[in-house]
């Protein structure tokens, strides 16, 4: 299971529809906009 940096949700790796990749590394969501937001600026769910 991975975590959701957005919402810090437990996701699914195998089943989840919302991926990134980002500096290499994969991060899963829950949902499109915890994506969105993700994508939109990926350093401010990452520290």
């Amino acid at each position: 299971m991975a975590i959701d940096p957005v919402c810090k949700m437990t996701v699914d790796e195998k089943n989840a529809k919302f991926k990134s990749n980002y500096n290499g590394k994969i991060y899963y969501f829950c949902a499109p906009g915890c994506k969105k937001a993700f994508d939109a600026d990926p350093d401010k769910y990452l520290k």
